[in-house]
């Protein structure tokens, strides 16, 4: 296999390169898949904090006519909406956020609701129970020592406001019951509370769900990214232990040829030449081994255009196998120059390969273009793929021939078409048979010099007409 970038980022400085590197750093907490949209949360919920303080202030102020602070309170406003103001910008842009970052951000609010209460009453202000919220959502996104430390820092805000406020001129109306002023300021606090913790609790285990889910799937793709690794070693290193016996067959082969015995034996020659057009095939699927491994002697990656290359792919395949009918359509019209890519040769060979071993009457092999991706569809007239395989497409040792060791040709397929970028997706058709697609950007294989300007088209024979053989 050639190695490729993951699809959806680049190697910078400092990042890690491959998925075991990333998943190792999820799991160790270096960084937080679900962090981002759990700050874009603390936003808005900072934004309702904002609405709520101005309309409560405005309410108590016009309605119960209870002297405030205005102008005081008005400027601690003024700061949180600046710093959420601020917030807002730095994570639309930057998506990594840190256990510390979220802990800073949680301790703005408290630092903003202390104020806001030392202006109002201090600890006989009922609306003090809102430290319960930060506290609760410190336990949900932070790690325990932070979630703790906002405990300590809330507990000696509530005692420091026990000592030092500014009194709130409310009346002695304990005994009114609903009809007590802070009775009411009690529920209100409450109800806000409850209703602000459930909406936005909710959200948050959705996001921390999606994280670990995403932490699953990169520790899944890690674990088929070193089996790969591993099987390409095991095939690297068989592909040097038989170029020796195929270059002794080779030998022995064209001796024979030249024995009387043999030479003047018509049957006897083309059996020769049978096996030593089987053995030049032999020797070509090694070289195309040592060539994905990087260890192709002298060989080196060919400049030629799409279709040129989409077309020899085929071709090649089609006089390897004896398909009876093997249908061919490039729907290409605009050709670009390319860079040869054999994974993808032996990738798209891979599909067709299946596709012959449950339906070796007909194949179809459709190419086009959608935009910047390169689509080939593979169909055939087999019995298809069971449900339970669909859902399953891509895993190793997944196959319906009930063998063991079989089933890991779909599971290169998908893993050479991530690593380029691309997916593969496969359905059953209607009128029996199956369809695999395979969709690759055209920037895996496009010369850099030139991505999106077309070369002149080339118009193949083997481009227009169905192909039969046999």
């Amino acid at each position: 296999m050639t190695a490729g970038t993951e699809s959806g980022g680049a190697a910078g400085a400092g990042k890690p390169r491959t998925l075991k590197e990333r998943w190792q750093r999820l799991r160790q907490g270096q960084e937080n898949p679900a962090g981002h949209q759990n700050m874009l949360l603390l936003i808005q919920l900072r934004w309702l904090a904002v609405l709520g303080q101005i309309s409560t202030v405005a309410f108590v102020a016009l309605v119960f006519d209870i002297r405030l602070p205005l102008p005081h309170m008005l400027e601690v406003l003024s700061c949180l909406i600046a710093f959420n103001i601020a917030s807002h910008l730095r994570w639309h842009e930057r998506r990594t956020v840190t256990n510390a970052e979220l802990f800073l951000a949680l301790l703005v609010d408290v630092a903003a609701l202390t104020f806001q209460l030392y202006l109002s009453g201090g600890i006989t202000n009922p609306f003090a129970f809102l430290y319960l919220m930060q506290i609760i959502l410190s336990a949900v996104l932070l790690k325990p020592w932070s979630s703790w430390a906002i405990v300590g820092i809330t507990l000696g805000c509530l005692a420091g406001l026990a000592l030092f406020s500014e009194p709130l001129a409310l009346p002695p109306d304990h005994s009114n019951g609903l009809f007590s002023l802070y009775v009411e300021g009690t529920l209100i606090c409450f109800l806000l509370n409850a209703g602000l913790l459930v909406f936005f609790i909710t959200r948050i285990n959705s996001n921390l769900r999606a994280g670990d889910a995403m932490l699953a799937d990169l520790r899944q793709r890690a674990a088929e990214e070193d089996h790969i690794v591993r099987m390409g070693l095991l095939a690297s290193g068989a592909a040097h232990e038989l170029g020796t016996p195929l270059s002794t067959l080779s030998v022995i082969l064209g001796d024979w040829r030249r024995m009387p015995e043999i030479s003047q034996r018509q049957e006897l020659l083309d059996d020769i030449s049978e096996m030593e057009a089987q053995l030049q095939r032999c020797k070509a699927i090694v070289s195309g081994v040592l060539l994905s491994a990087g260890e192709a002697r002298g060989e080196s990656s060919v400049k030629t255009t799409l279709n040129t290359f989409l077309d020899s792919v085929a071709e090649d395949w089609r006089k390897s196998r004896p398909v009876a009918e093997f249908e061919y359509r490039n729907l290409i019209e605009q050709d670009v120059p390319v860079v040869f890519d054999s994974a993808i040769k032996q990738m798209l060979g891979n599909v067709l390969d299946n596709a012959f071993e449950v339906s070796p009457d007909w194949i179809s092999l459709l190419v086009k273009r959608e935009g910047d991706l390169l689509q080939m569809e593979v169909s055939d007239r087999g019995a298809g793929f069971p449900e339970w395989m669909l859902s399953q497409l891509g895993k190793p040792y997944q196959s319906t021939k009930g063998k063991p060791g079989r089933g890991l040709g779909l599971f290169f397929v998908v893993n050479v078409a991530r690593k380029l970028g691309g997916r593969i997706a496969a359905s059953n058709r209607a009128t029996g048979g199956a369809t695999v697609t395979l969709t690759l950007p055209l920037s895996a294989i496009s010369l850099e010099e030139a991505p999106d300007s077309p070369a002149p088209e080339v118009q193949s024979p083997s481009r227009q007409n169905t192909t039969q053989a046999g």
